[in-house]
């Protein structure tokens, strides 16, 4: 019928070895001669009995001796005729051979337990022999010591605490069940890593020249132009269901390289709805690996670097999320709520931080409340402290005269890779804070950025001082830290939604812009135009959001507002290493990418200086 069919139940046994026993039932004709003669075999097995009997009849005989000697003569004439008359004594069944083997036969199946010990010293029970009997007893105290070491492991679970719980399951991760844990599993979950291999092989055979594209292009055009390069379209990743919805965000999983997790949600204050957070990866594009639905818009994500299964959201409205990647639920793990401090704007970055001094771990998130939050996971709940709240300048006038105090709101933020307590804060008036999780109330510095919200700002990754931060005044600014003025400053003639360091050259950016455009720069090539800008978005009104690029393939993903996810690579002049001198080998690192770096900025600081 050309269409798949639905499966209740599918027979997967298949019979590798059979064994027919030799058991006899009660009810048949050889079940109740050997019923017979193991009653006659027990009588002469107890000794009690027999004995006591013994007596009996020895008193017997010497009370009635006289009666029996004058009795002798008349049983003989009667004995005469009878044993003329008597048939021979018929043959007694043949003994049946046992099986040394079938245990199945033997002492398992018995239906009643012998006792160890014995109220006189007499043989063991008939139908057991001595070996059976001991074997029996050595099984039934090995499940007895199992079912008390499981009792007492019970106990011990019991009596921890629930942050020594949590640590234990983590280690133990997706525990196996061992052969006494049995439970039943369906059909279809039996088969369903087969079934997502399968899928993956029709995928890869349906996208093969994308997949060889991937492994093998490489744009020999970019010989002939030293200057400029391009971005060659892979897979396009989109759901049913996200269609309406905003990319609202975008983040690697650092351990698996070729998962990303993508935040749906609607920028539009107008249009808020439901969200969603979906999970590709590049082996299987046509369908998301994981599925989460939430009630208000994903704003925000990130994933934990010690702990790749755990991932932070932030939703529009204020709540922040634990979402594990090891339980099959769609609800998140943990979450916050009005009573444990949630914002009371939308959460626009969250960011993981090293598990503090109790191992437990914990994340940051921003708001457009002006509060900068830490959160702990602290014996299954989420913990929150306020560490810095952002301040306009000036007040506001409130009612009856009141002089109001206005918050600054906060867009954007990130974390020092080397500098633990050191983090930048966008603001939506366009201003950047240099602040210190030490110092609550006041900040280290302030950076007259940009004329409109700071949508993206972000470290550099080889060197310790430059940040780079984008706007919707359609800038994107390279700065030091050390300097109020920015070293850098570019105009892409339209808004730009994110900017993103490259993990694989301390001088390469990429930026997307509403016009659906790509631009990627590369100062140490050209520290005055993009070496390319890229179309990436074909439909009108449609606009990008963000970028990323990949950790360790020479590719990035552009997310729009139509929920599509685009694949691109990059283009040999987009991704130049150092060149090979001769005699020399060609140095790589941090330490090399961070000097390439500061040899250009000491270029435009010596003019700065000069004047």
């Amino acid at each position: 019928e050309r269409e798949y069919k639905l499966v209740d139940y599918l027979d997967q046994t298949v019979i590798h070895f059979s064994l027919n026993g030799n058991l006899i039932p009660k009810d048949s004709d050889e079940g109740r001669r050997q019923s017979i003669r193991s009653i006659t075999e027990a009588g002469s097995h107890w000794c009690v009995f027999s004995q006591a009997a013994g007596e009996g009849e020895g008193e017997e005989e010497e009370e009635g001796a006289g009666d029996e000697a004058a009795e002798e003569p008349e049983a003989a004439e009667a004995a005469e005729p009878a044993e003329a008359e008597e048939p021979p004594p018929p043959k007694g069944p043949e003994k049946k051979l046992q099986n040394q083997f079938n245990f199945i036969e033997r002492a398992s199946t018995t239906p009643f337990n012998p006792l160890r010990e014995r109220g006189c010293q007499s043989e063991p029970i008939p139908s057991l022999n001595f070996s059976d009997t001991v074997r029996q007893w050595d099984i039934y105290d090995a499940y007895v010591e199992e079912l008390q070491r499981m009792e007492k492991a019970k106990e011990k679970e019991k009596s921890k605490p629930q942050a020594v719980k949590k640590e234990e399951e983590e280690k133990r991760g997706a525990r196996k069940l061992s052969h006494v844990e049995v439970q039943y599993v369906d059909p279809i979950t039996r088969v369903a890593k087969a079934a997502k291999i399968a899928e993956r092989m029709v995928t890869l055979n349906t996208f093969d020249d994308i997949a060889q594209d991937f492994k093998y292009f490489e744009d020999a055009s970019d010989e002939f132009r030293a200057q400029q390069g391009t971005l060659l379209p892979l897979w396009n990743f989109q759901y049913e269901k996200t269609k309406k919805l905003a990319v609202t965000a975008i983040s690697w999983n650092p351990k698996y390289k070729d998962l990303f997790a993508v935040g749906y949600g609607s920028y539009d204050f107008m249009k808020q709805g439901h969200g969603m957070v979906l999970l590709y990866t590049l082996k299987n594009p046509s369908f998301p690996e994981y599925i989460f639905s939430s009630n208000s818009g994903v704003m925000c994500l990130d994933f934990n670097s010690e702990h790749p299964h755990l991932m932070a959201v932030g939703f529009y409205d204020g709540n922040v999320a634990i979402y594990s990647l090891r339980k099959e639920t769609s609800q998140p793990s943990y979450k916050s709520s009005a009573q444990s401090g949630k914002h009371s704007g939308p959460v626009w970055q969250v960011k993981w931080q090293k598990d503090d001094m109790d191992n437990n771990s914990n994340f940051f998130s921003v708001s457009s409340d002006g509060r900068i939050v830490s959160w702990t996971l602290v014996k299954n709940e989420l913990v929150h402290m306020d560490v810095i709240k952002l301040s306009a300048e000036g007040t506001m006038q409130g009612p009856e005269g009141l002089q109001l105090q206005t918050l600054g709101c906060g867009t954007s933020f990130d974390f020092h890779k080397k500098i633990d307590y050191l983090f930048l804060v966008g603001t939506e008036e366009g201003k950047i804070y240099k602040c210190s999780k030490n110092y609550s109330r006041q900040f280290l510095d302030v950076f007259e950025a940009h004329h409109m919200a700071v949508d993206t700002v972000s470290w550099n990754p080889f060197h310790l001082k430059v940040f780079i931060s984008c706007s919707s005044d359609w800038t994107v600014k390279i700065w030091d830290h050390t300097i109020k003025t920015p070293m850098f400053v570019y105009d892409l003639s339209c808004a730009v939604g994110d900017v993103a360091w490259s993990p694989y050259s301390s001088t390469v950016f990429a930026a997307v812009t509403i016009d659906g455009k790509a631009h990627v720069f590369d100062l140490n090539i050209n520290k005055h135009e993009a070496l390319c800008t890229q179309l990436v978005v074909t439909r009108k009104k449609n606009k990008t959001t963000h970028i990323q690029f990949n950790p360790f393939f020479p590719i990035i993903i552009v997310g729009d507002e139509r929920g599509l996810v685009t694949s691109l690579k990059l283009s040999p002049n987009l991704r130049k290493m150092p060149k090979e001198k001769k005699g020399q080998e060609v140095k790589k690192g941090p330490e090399v990418e961070m000097a390439k770096l500061e040899k250009l900025l000491s270029l435009v600081r010596e003019p700065k200086d000069k004047a």
